[in-house]
């Protein structure tokens, strides 16, 4: 739940700048992305093709973090969730490009939009997934401690070779 200081919001095309920007600051704290610099625009990077939706946290009037979910598509990443939660591919959903500036962590902004991300999810009936580094360990944390369960271990190919495999999670339902 956003903190009354924060509010979530849709992402609009003028917040990709600011975005860009908050990536790349963020980036020396998390380690996300974990190719960096990218070799392409960040704001492509941020904006998805086939997202379903996205949004950005303000704080203090400054845009400080951002959240989209996209659906699973095909591949490896798709082949683990579904084997991993018994559901089809189009029975889920991933969240995606969730970061926060690292001046404004520890204040409930990344819990908030993770929120955000699973309400919109569960909304249309799919099963929220997401995928992680397990070296950010905030971000593991921060996804054990709301109910997110690994369902598989991968190696993507973004993924330096000197780093342990990505866990695939799932948020198991809630309501019964």
């Amino acid at each position: 739940m956003p903190l009354p200081d924060a509010r979530i919001r849709a992402r609009t095309p003028d917040d990709l700048p600011a975005l860009a920007e908050v990536l790349a600051a963020q980036r020396p704290y998390s380690g996300y992305p974990q190719r960096w610099p990218l070799p392409f625009p960040a704001e492509d990077f941020i904006r998805r093709d086939g997202e379903d939706a996205a949004w950005v946290a303000d704080l203090d009037a400054e845009v400080v973090g951002h959240v989209s979910v996209c659906g699973v598509g095909t591949g490896m990443e798709a082949d683990l969730w579904t084997a991993g939660t018994g559901r089809g591919a189009e029975e889920l959903a991933a969240v995606s490009v969730l970061f926060v500036a690292h001046t404004a962590r520890g204040r409930g902004v990344g819990s908030a939009l993770l929120a955000t991300a699973v309400e919109a999810i569960r909304a249309t009936g799919r099963t929220p997934v997401l995928d992680v580094v397990q070296e950010t360990t905030a971000a593991v944390e921060l996804y054990r401690r709301t109910g997110w369960q690994v369902v598989g271990e991968g190696r993507p190919w973004w993924l330096p070779a000197d780093h342990l495999p990505v866990l695939f999670m799932a948020l198991p339902d809630d309501r019964g």
